[in-house]
């Protein structure tokens, strides 16, 4: 399986997460997402939630650069 990431830059908020998570297997990456998702930005651990993450999941790791903005 290709390695998968998501990344909270590509979603302002009001603490301005810069945090970009990035695993080998889909269930492992949906794991770290939801507890960082729990713990930092307090969201409900739902099947919402879950389901929410899941979709904006990318192939490959996350760029250097914010998305969206140029270098």
């Amino acid at each position: 399986m290709a390695r998968k990431f998501i990344d909270c830059r590509e979603f302002p908020s009001e603490m301005n997460c810069t945090v970009a998570i990035a695993a080998d297997s889909e269930g492992e990456l949906l794991e770290a997402a939801v507890q960082h998702a729990v713990s930092v930005h307090k969201h409900e651990d739902t099947p919402e939630l879950r389901a929410m993450l899941k979709s904006i999941f990318h192939d490959g790791t996350a760029p250097m650069e914010q998305p969206g903005r140029a270098a």
